[in-house]
This record gives structure tokens, sequence and C-alpha cells, in this order.
């Protein structure tokens, strides 16, 4: 045994590591895996989601609209003007990246998942959310401050940011006035009010560029939709109260649509009229409403918890008793 050793001191050993269908199978389908859950996130990922950019939009185009000089001493802008310019470039760019995420996003799912998309053109609730993108971009374009509405890139923008909501108002308000399935009757809900919001955010962009009668256009198009829309929605006819649980929230738009209103035409105007109050106090009263609404449920779902718990304590000390 010594003397083998001996002769050879020096021995190679080889090692053949075969790889089994079997692992190849589990390795194949683990990277299917990932790709199909990053499928199922755009499958998952709606126009909804556009509600973020909505409301940091709708804060920077706040924030831009309370610093803007005034004469009037008994405004609350001057003290908003003493808070440093930083803070609303740096909102502004959030508003911005966020914007541009969720544009990605949806982009992507329109090249990966272009049957849901479809699904949601055609859907009640969903196509309203697709005008949301553009009145994002809209507002953003309102509140930025590195662009006058004079200069010739403003108005290629707000023209690449208004084709699609005109586009969209053809196919939806088409649809309300001729296919049967399709009557604003049956399918109208709150979310069919971002249809007007777009018109008239559209018209107070073209009102600061100048172009007055473009912003009339867009004007009279969003304000006369968004009379049959009330009267519609007010009556609560059949199918107008089929929206999920989860957009409650879009109630709040009631008060928006007028409030939107009233901004647009006092650009239109270049000066707050008799028509102006109307929208801002038909607004304000509607916000009340729904104040009053929102707390009269939560004092309701207090006081059915309360009986609920009631009956369960009695049910509990029967069960002991027994």
């Amino acid at each position: 045994m010594e003397q083998s050793e001996h002769h050879n001191p020096h021995q190679v050993q080889l090692q053949i590591v075969t790889t089994s269908p079997i692992a190849i199978a589990a390795v194949t389908a683990t990277a299917s895996e990932k790709a199909l859950s990053k499928l199922s996130v755009l499958t998952k990922f709606h126009a909804g989601y556009f509600r973020i950019s909505l409301s940091l939009c709708g804060q920077a185009l706040l924030w831009k609209t309370l610093s803007e000089p005034t004469t009037d001493a008994s405004a609350l802008r001057p003290v908003l003007r003493r808070l440093p310019s930083a803070a609303f470039v740096l909102l502004w760019s959030l508003a911005f990246l966020t914007l541009v995420a969720l544009c990605l996003l949806y982009a992507a799912r329109c090249l990966f998942r272009f049957g849901s998309v479809r699904a949601e053109l055609r859907h009640h609730v969903g196509m309203n959310y697709l005008f949301a993108p553009w009145i994002s971009w809209l507002l953003l374009l309102q509140s930025t401050p590195f662009l006058h509405p004079k200069t010739t890139c403003y108005l290629l923008l707000w023209c690449v940011f208004s084709i699609p909501i005109l586009a969209l108002d053809l196919k939806i308000y088409g649809q309300w006035l001729t296919r049967g399935k399709q009557f604003l009757s049956m399918v109208a809900n709150p979310t069919s009010q971002i249809t007007v919001i777009g018109n008239l955010v559209g018209a107070r962009a073209a009102a600061q560029m100048g172009w007055k009668e473009s912003a009339l256009f867009m004007f009279s198009l969003g304000v006369t939709h968004y009379l049959v829309l009330f009267v519609t929605l007010y009556q609560r006819l059949q199918g107008s109260d089929s929206l999920p649980a989860m957009l409650r929230p879009v109630f709040f738009l009631f008060f928006a649509a007028p409030s939107m209103a009233s901004l647009a035409w006092d650009s239109i105007c270049s000066t707050f009229d008799i028509f102006c109050k109307m929208l801002f106090f038909l607004s304000l009263f509607l916000f009340a409403s729904l104040l009053r609404r929102q707390a009269t449920r939560v004092k309701w779902s207090r006081r059915r918890k309360k009986k609920d718990a009631r009956f369960l304590e009695r049910d509990i000390t029967a069960w002991i008793t027994c």
C-alpha cells in the first residue's frame, strides 16, 4: 500500500457533473415565474393609479396660484411667498417624477397587456381614468416654473396633451349619444366627471396662452356635459350607483368640477366675475354636503358597531351561563 502511494505521488481526480433534465426544468420554471410575476404587476396596474399624479400636480398648481402676486392685502398669499422657492420646485419635481414613472408603467402595460387596456377602455369606470394622465400633464404644464405660457414650447405641449382628451371626448360622448348599451343614464357614475375636468383644465391652459376661442370651445364642451352629468347623477338612475367601494372617494369630484370651471372662466375673462362666484359657491355647497354625508355615515357605522358589540356580549354571556 505504501509502495503504490510512493509510485503514484500525483493523482488527478476528475469529477463530471451532469445537469439533470429535472434541474433544467426547475431553473426554467423559476425564470418563467419571475417573468409572469412582472407581467402580473402590469396586469394589476391600471389607469386609476394616476389619481396619485392628479393630486400631486393639483397641489403644485395650487402652490403656484397662491404664490402669484396680488393686490389684496387680506389674502394669505404674502405668507406663502415667504416660504423658500426651492420648496415649490421640489414639489413640482416630485409630481413630475411620479407622473413619468406612472406613464412608463402604463406604456409597458400597453405593450405587454394590451388586452387589459382594451377592456379598461370598454369599462364604464376605467375609461374615465384614461383622462387622468393627460389632465396631470396639463396641470403640471400650468404650474411649471420653467416655461412661460406665451412660448412655442408651451403651445406645442398643450397641443400634445389636449388632443388625446378631445379624442377620448369623441369616443365617450359618441357612445353616450348613439350606442344603446352605453347610454349615459346606464353608465353614468361619479368618475364620469373626470372627462369634464379634462376639458376645463385644457380650457384654462388655452386661456393662459391667449387662445380665447380654443378656451371657449373646451369650456363650453365641459360645462355642457357637466350639466347633463350633474342632473343624471342627481337623479340616480339605474346603473348610476355601480361603483366599487374602493372608489368611493371619487364622490369628491362633485365639487372638483365646478371649482375647475370657476378657475377656467376666471382665466378666460381675466376677472373673477359673477359667474365665477356662482360656480365657486356651488362647489362650496357640494363640498359641505359631502362632508355631512360622510359624517352621518361614520356616526351610523359607529352606532352599528356598538349595537353588534352589545349583541355579541349578550350571546357570549348566555353561552357561558349555559
